[in-house]
């Protein structure tokens, strides 16, 4: 299937369609509904990916009670569909498109604006940050990635940690957390951590953390000054608030504080290592690496549940309980 027009044998156009989950204006989860919309049209530069999973994660839920509006610099219009990670397989790509074929297994990261998210069965994304799925990775997983991957394998290279060097991972056991405990410990670093519930401690011991506490339960600052006497050389944080603060605190002066954008809240009053805010680079340049990384290694990401499309009200419930690793939509 593409989005090019058709025409019936009398000559009107028919606009292909396909089912979503759509906004048709910010809210609770209640405003969530299901319809068929357009197909995207695919540019000269676009893979459009027939979607079988798609990642459901906490700033959809932020963007859909309208959080985002406007804050990429682009005007929202509805119906508005939200969703920024999936995989599938390659339905149509563009004519300046050389790098992808039909059928092939892809991910992808996108941002729903302005052109649409991945709660539906095709989404439309720019050749450069698609990705072909890794052979050992099954496609949920892969679904549930893109987004969180990065994201970790962007706060380490702020870090610019080496081997033996000792990070805390401060919401471990969270969908970028458990990502960034394994791409640490590919790198040789040595890792505490801090993650939520005995499932979370036993998710990040399994995953290859040198030690892994409960952050809701056990001192941070006792814990780390055992692991690292002489304090930590960096933290990457995933979950903000008043224990995340405090146990900053265990980082090195000399050392570093990766925080991606969106982890709130912010840190009230500043620690004595240097905060670095950033977002994930979903470049192809980093999408090569990490798919690498994967090939190379026992990664995997960690799927709690998946819910099937038309139970999305259920996804977006189940967000605010404790999960751990990620939660996904099957699509197709």
């Amino acid at each position: 299937m593409d989005s090019r027009v058709e025409r019936t044998t009398g000559g009107a156009i028919v606009v292909p369609q396909m089912n979503a989950v759509v906004l048709d204006r910010f809210g609770g989860i209640d405003e969530l509904s299901s319809r068929r919309v357009p197909l995207p049209q695919v540019g000269d530069d676009d893979v459009l990916i027939r979607v079988e999973f798609a990642g459901a994660a906490s700033w959809d839920a932020v963007e859909r009670e309208g959080d985002y509006d406007g804050a990429f610099g682009i005007a929202s219009t509805f119906p508005y569909v939200l969703g920024w990670d999936a995989a599938g397989t390659v339905a149509a790509v563009g004519r300046d498109v050389t790098r992808f074929g039909v059928g092939e297994r892809v991910y992808a990261a996108t941002m729903p604006v302005p052109r649409g998210g991945f709660y539906a069965e095709y989404g439309v994304v720019e050749a450069e940050f698609v990705a072909r799925v890794p052979d050992r990775m099954p496609t949920e997983q892969a679904g549930a990635m893109p987004w969180d991957a990065l994201t970790a394998l962007s706060g380490l290279d702020l870090l610019g940690l080496r081997p033996d060097d000792t990070l805390m991972v401060f919401g471990a056991s969270g969908g970028v957390g458990h990502m960034t405990v394994q791409l640490a410990r590919h790198n040789g670093i040595r890792v505490l951590a801090v993650a939520s519930g005995d499932d979370g401690v036993a998710l990040a011991r399994r995953l290859g953390a040198d030690d892994a506490i409960d952050g809701r339960r056990v001192d941070v600052l006792a814990a780390a000054a055992e692991f690292a006497p002489g304090g930590l050389d960096a933290a990457l944080v995933t979950a903000g608030g008043e224990t995340a603060e405090r146990s900053l605190r265990a980082i090195k002066n000399s050392g570093r504080i990766a925080w991606p954008n969106g982890v709130l809240p912010t840190p009230a009053t500043s620690p004595g290592a240097t905060v670095s805010h950033y977002d994930g680079d979903r470049s192809r340049t980093a999408t090569d690496r990490l798919n690498a990384i994967i090939e190379a290694s026992s990664f995997e990401v960690h799927v709690a549940r998946t819910f099937p499309l038309e139970r999305v009200a259920d996804a977006h419930r189940a967000l605010n309980d404790h999960y751990v690793g990620k939660l996904a939509l099957k699509i197709g």
